[in-house]
């Protein structure tokens, strides 16, 4: 069938903005759930988008966002847990990796066959895996298994990206922020390695395997065309801005206690040591960007968007003196 009307948990986010536009863009219908219209009032103004104020984690409300659709896009994930949120189970509370990755794929794959939805695309890890000493990994890889399970009853496809760079986003753009605030940056997990991929990248692989059959079923690893460490990826950074620092990547066992103390600084998190054990292992694709789906675009051939002014990067801040 034709994919026309697509359903995206997540479109509020950093992929899920340009993944709704791009669908936008192709003339598909989105409809986008959140939890406040206000959040995500950019996408508001789309022709073809529409924005559903619910509660996603209510079975009853993923129904109703359901009817209709051709497709849903799975895409809700955390990097950190919140304080409040670190327990396990089928009760596991809101901000828990627990309650995000594992029931909420859970609860969408049910919907999906309540509903009668024939497609459903859902957004892993690269590095997810059941025996990770990282809690977000394991939860990822639970979450990916509940949806390669239900492949007999739906159409599924997962994408597994490295860390994901781009005009908004909280990686490559974290540092730009951090470099700015001293000539010497000591960097936790400065010898791990990345394959960091492409945002416009991401989305076209979703967009592109809607309608694609030979994607049904298949789990893909997407990443950029070339391998960094962590230092080098922040030194690259620190060039593309016109600044001169000093990054001093940790040992291990510094990286481990520095992860600690960002876990006591009040505020947004920088780095856990649930961050510190998933850097322990590479986070590469040995075989590539899948061809499926083109070519990756170079990471030095758009770093530019570092300069511009987003005025997104700011929102945090805010919402932190609101206490919001």
């Amino acid at each position: 069938m034709t994919i026309q009307n697509v359903c995206i948990l997540g479109g509020g986010g950093f992929v899920g903005h340009h993944l709704v536009a791009l669908l936008a863009a192709r003339g598909l219908n989105v409809r986008v759930p959140a939890r406040r219209r206000e959040a995500v009032k950019d996408l508001i103004v789309l022709p073809t988008v529409e924005v559903v104020e619910t509660d996603i984690h209510d079975p009853a409300s993923l129904g109703s966002l359901f009817s209709g659709i051709d497709a849903v896009i799975n895409l809700v994930g955390l990097l950190h847990e919140s304080d409040s949120g670190k327990n396990d189970g089928p009760s596991a509370r809101r901000g828990s990796f627990q309650h995000a990755h594992v029931e909420l794929p859970r609860k969408v794959v049910q919907a999906c066959k309540a509903a009668g939805v024939p497609r459903l695309l859902h957004m892993s890890a690269l590095g997810a895996d059941l025996n990770s000493r990282s809690a977000y990994q394991r939860s990822k890889a639970a979450g990916e298994a509940l949806v390669m399970q239900a492949a007999d009853d739906l159409a599924v496809t997962v994408f597994r990206p490295s860390v994901i760079f781009g005009p908004g986003d909280s990686f490559l753009t974290m540092f730009a922020d951090l470099l700015k605030l001293a000539p010497v940056v000591p960097l936790a997990g400065g010898n791990a390695r990345f394959q960091p991929v492409f945002v416009g990248d991401v989305a076209s692989a979703f967009a592109d395997a809607l309608d694609m059959p030979a994607s049904h079923g298949q789990a893909y690893n997407l990443c950029g065309p070339k391998v960094y460490t962590l230092a080098e990826l922040v030194r690259l950074t620190a060039a593309s801005l016109d600044m001169c620092r000093l990054i001093v990547p940790l040992g291990e066992t510094r990286s481990y206690l520095f992860a600690r103390l960002m876990e006591l600084k009040p505020g947004a998190k920088i780095m856990t040591r649930d961050n510190h054990y998933a850097m322990l292992t590479d986070n590469v694709c040995p075989d590539g960007f899948p061809a499926l789906f083109g070519q990756p675009t170079a990471l030095e051939s758009v770093i530019g968007y570092l300069k511009e002014a987003d005025p997104r990067r700011g929102y945090m801040a805010f919402r932190t003196r609101a206490g919001r």
